[in-house]
């Protein structure tokens, strides 16, 4: 968990000296010019890391040109290496610029009289086909090699003719009757024809193309029945369709017929593999009668390996569209009624089979059934899907190897889906966990320590049950300090946390404590002060950092559990809260402040330029602007008691027209904190629009923080400032179903009745009344009693995105600005690199990028002309699509007016489903504009009294004319 699960903190390097691009290179560049082999090759070997790190076409140019240059001259194992490395760095090939010198310089080497050459040559050319697709020598040299009486040349050109394939339309169609003829043509060996027709599932680039290589593969598959070569001819038929998509339902069929009708275990295993591809890419391409088919199949095989194959691939069809076609009635077909749940009854027969593969993915379509067909009364169904589960949940917890943890991980996931979509099961669900809890293995308990908390998130009720169960086995675990034995504690506080949906008595706190003295380490004691923090028990997380503060190795981490404590301790000030007492209310607020302060300095404290914390700086600075604007709030409602309107009041409001003056001063009071929660929706807005690497309970987190401030800007504005226009239609609740945390389960409580308290007012009474300011004060500390939650991007990183921006041209001194004449436009060329943690894309993607550029005045030079607005400033936007994580794009920029100009490039990005977030970076340069020496000229001349010269004249209209 901690090497896979990275904490924020734990990739800060420090003070390592970093190379330049240039330096690196002419440190590779030495190597490579080295007379030593060994020392050429650990050159070579070094550039993908450095592509890595300078991903930029400049500095990738230069070093493919290198390597061309030492594939032309080196002997093959040299070249060898540099195919390597071409391979490996395949997305940055894009990025050459002189695409013609790379290839001339490579080329050279297909016409050496050694054979082995030329085949590094066609597999240096192949791995090149993404950026010359349409070279024609190098389809010509390929075309020639496949006649080769070489091996080695042979099925290097077969590599290459399958990579240009992929790439280009002109030469498949060119290459695809040469290859049918060697498949075809008895001279051919055939270890070499099972090289050859694969290269025919890229021929989907038109109809006609791929209809005639699926005829090809039709007579090969009837001509050719040997085993291998039906396996091949298969496979490739399967990949040539799911490419092609307009063959797929022909495929499912070609593939079932083989399945049923061919006795060799080889050909149906492929069958099957082949059918779970296009199952997963295409379900709704599956007919009823296909389904019922593979059901059929399942049903009679008497092979155990053969039946959980085809049990997979039903399963993954039962999870989508394509079981509401099986179950769909078609009119008219009461006769195969009976037969029609084919599936269920194979369901229900393997849910106890011996074999646990098979028991587990019969349970799953039991599952997958119950949860899709919710209309249709499955009550035997239901009940056998449950039995499955827990005979299979009591097979897997007694055993730990690799295979029993992957069927039990199926098993619990069916635990988890059947308890949402069935409640009336979920009780019998987690009894049976419980029960099986206290006789499991270790690694076992893990797993279902997850699934009971999934349960008890989704369903809370069933929480206080658990409780005693868990804390029984909580005393008894723990007797070892062996990992398995540290991650279990983890995972039964976590539950526990769950469980105990409001605050922890102190029983549970005590006996947590204690098991944690006697065996854990720190890390297992900081992830459960993590889970606290997450789960609002601050109390207890306050205890663990507290105790953690000690044991860290570097003062970094000290300031990072200090600033997490004092967070702690802040929001467990605000657990004394009461309604009606808002004194008490207002020094718990500030006592809160006060630890919330100690914690923003300690946590500024454990940034490092590596890592600046800033989503967590901000959502902290928020959290205390946030309680500083409810301190105000109520201070400006206690203020209606300390200094009610005045006697003339009601005349000032007469005489001014703006009935609120007879309210006095707290009506001006009001504007200004329903403006300040305003703008503080608006901070919030911000914070979730820069977080694109966060986590969906993180974004939900601060969109209910976002929303608490909008509240209460809307009950000011409905109370007291505007009581005749507010509108309670848009703020009526929505989206409860999809609850998923119990923190968001009591905000939206909250929100709901201060909305009810706030509607049933505002139709009551006039305002302002101390009724008015009471129940402003109430909503804020009911918002407050709900302890926050910390979720999990405040800890943890899982995902890392970030975009490197460089432009050109760039002065060589940042502070130096660049020159241009006030005459001619400056061409900004600016380039971008998407940069990924380990896990990009986990949980979004970026689908484009925009780029926004903008230019400011900062200081004229010379005379104050009057120039358009419009010549003025520059603002530009574009939206570019990274290819290979790569972009660039062009911007024409105008300087007319003279003197420095500060350009700012700035960047956001769209994500696949359209949500724009500005993750920056911003860069900035500086412009000088310099008047053209023909204009300077003529601006001297005119100073001293001279008209300009008849050949001037012509001169300039020349100049202007281009």
């Amino acid at each position: 968990m901690a090497s896979g699960s990275k904490s924020f903190l734990a990739d800060a390097g420090y003070g390592e000296q970093e190379l330049d691009a240039n330096s690196a290179l002419m440190e590779l560049d030495k190597g490579l010019r080295s007379g030593k082999l060994g020392e050429q090759c650990e050159a070579v070997v070094r550039f993908p890391r450095l592509f890595q790190k300078y991903p930029f076409p400049i500095l990738i140019n230069s070093a493919f040109l290198k390597l061309a240059d030492v594939f032309r001259v080196g002997n093959n194992f040299l070249r060898l290496c540099v195919l390597k490395v071409t391979q490996q760095s395949e997305k940055h090939l894009e990025k050459i610029l002189n695409v013609d010198e790379f290839v001339k310089r490579v080329f050279s080497v297909i016409h050496s009289n050694d054979p082995v050459a030329r085949a590094i040559t066609l597999r240096m050319l192949g791995s090149m086909a993404s950026i010359i697709p349409e070279r024609k020598n190098a389809h010509h040299s390929i075309r020639q090699s496949l006649d080769s009486h070489d091996n080695v040349e042979v099925e290097a050109a077969i590599f290459a003719a399958a990579n240009f394939s992929a790439q280009s339309k002109d030469f498949a169609g060119g290459i695809c009757n040469k290859i049918s003829e060697m498949i075809q043509g008895l001279a051919t060996p055939v270890d070499l024809k099972l090289k050859l027709i694969p290269i025919l599932q890229h021929m989907h680039h038109d109809a006609s193309l791929a209809s005639s290589s699926r005829q090809l593969l039709q007579q090969l598959v009837t001509s050719y029945p040997s085993t291998k070569m039906v396996i091949v001819t298969l496979h490739t038929f399967t990949l040539l369709a799911a490419s092609s998509l307009v063959d797929i339902p022909k495929q499912i069929q070609l593939l079932l017929q083989y399945l049923k009708t061919d006795p060799r275990k080889a050909v149906k295993r492929l069958a099957i593999q082949d059918l779970k591809l296009l199952a997963n890419k295409t379900p709704h391409t599956w007919s009823r009668e296909n389904i019922q088919a593979l059901c059929e199949c399942a049903l009679q095989t008497p092979y155990d390996s053969l039946k959980l194959g085809m049990l997979s691939v039903l399963s993954t069809l039962s999870g989508t569209i394509a079981i509401k076609q099986y179950f769909s009635m078609a009119p008219g077909t009461t006769a195969t009624a009976a037969r029609s749940f084919d599936l269920v009854k194979l369901g229900q027969e393997c849910c106890y089979h011996n074999n646990r593969g098979i028991a587990a993915h019969g349970v799953r379509v039991l599952t997958n059934i119950s949860a899709s067909c919710q209309e249709k009364d499955l009550l035997a169904l239901e009940q056998d899907a449950v039995f499955g589960l827990e005979s299979l949940l009591v097979l897997c917890s007694q055993d730990s190897s690799p295979g029993a943890q992957a069927t039990l991980k199926i098993a619990l996931t069916c635990m988890v889906k059947l308890a949402k979509c069935r409640p009336h099961l979920s009780q019998s669900v987690v009894e049976s966990l419980l029960t099986q809890l206290h006789s499991a293995q270790d690694a076992a308990r893990i797993l279902m320590c997850h699934c009971l908390a999934a349960i008890a998130m989704q369903l809370p009720v069933l929480g206080d049950g658990m409780l005693g169960d868990l804390m029984e086995l909580y005393k008894v675990i723990g007797r070892s300090a062996t990992d398995k034995q540290q991650e279990l504690l983890v995972s039964l506080a976590t539950v526990i946390f769950v469980a105990s949906q409001k605050a922890l008595s102190s029983e549970v706190k005590t006996v947590i404590q204690q098991q944690l003295e006697n065996v854990s380490n720190g890390w297992t004691a900081y992830r459960i002060a993590r889970q606290a923090s997450r789960m609002g028990n601050h109390d207890m997380a306050r205890e663990l950092y507290q105790s953690l503060l000690t044991q860290v190795a570097s003062e970094h981490f000290y300031f990072w559990l200090n600033s997490l404590k004092e967070f702690s301790h802040a929001e467990q000030c605000l657990t004394g809260l009461q309604e009606e007492n808002y004194s008490s209310a207002l020094s718990y607020i500030a006592e809160s402040l006060k630890s919330y302060h100690k914690g923003i300095a300690s946590l500024t404290a454990a940034s490092t330029p590596l890592n600046p914390l800033s989503f967590q700086c901000g959502f902290v600075k928020l959290r205390i602007d946030l309680l500083q604007a409810f301190s105000q709030l109520i201070c400006t409602c206690n203020s209606l008691k300390t200094s009610p309107p005045p006697a003339i009041a009601t005349t000032i409001a007469m005489t001014s027209g703006n009935d609120l003056q007879r309210c006095g001063r707290i009506s001006n009071q009001m504007k200004f904190s329903m403006e300040e929660f305003r703008n503080l929706a608006t901070r919030y807005g911000d914070l979730y629009q820069s977080s694109f690497d966060a986590d969906s309970a993180t974004l939900r987190n601060v969109e209910l923080q976002q929303q608490s401030c909008l509240l209460i800007s809307h009950a000011i504005e409905a109370l007291i400032l505007d009581p005749e226009a507010a509108s309670f239609q848009e703020y009526s609740s929505s989206g409860a179903a999809s609850v998923e945390s119990e923190y968001e389960r009591r905000m939206m409580s909250v929100f709901n009745h201060v909305l009810e308290e706030v509607e049933s007012l505002n139709r009551k009474y006039a305002p302002v009344s101390y009724l008015h300011t009471a129940c402003l004060c109430n909503a804020v500390i009911a918002l407050l009693k709900v302890p926050l939650s910390f979720q999990r991007y405040f800890f943890q990183k899982l995902q890392s995105t970030s975009i490197k921006l460089a432009l050109s041209p760039s002065p060589r001194n940042p502070a130096e600005p660049i020159a241009v004449q006030n005459n001619q436009q400056l061409a900004l060329k600016v380039e971008g690199v998407v940069q990924h943690g380990s896990k990009p894309g986990l949980f979004r993607k970026i689908q484009s990028v925009y780029l926004n550029v903008s230019s400011t005045l900062q200081s004229k030079s010379g005379q104050d002309y009057k120039i358009p607005i419009d010549n003025m400033t520059n603002e530009m936007e574009q939206r570019v699509e990274p290819h290979n994580d790569y972009f660039s794009t062009q911007f024409l920029l105008n300087f007319a007016i003279l003197g420095t100009h500060n350009i700012t490039v700035e960047s956001s990005v769209k994500d696949l489903n359209g949500i724009v977030w500005k993750t920056g970076p911003k860069t900035t340069i500086f412009v000088k504009s310099l008047e053209d020496p023909y204009s300077q000229q003529v601006r001297l001349q005119q100073q001293q009294g001279q008209p300009p010269s008849q050949q001037q004249q012509q001169q300039r209209t020349a100049y202007s004319r281009f």
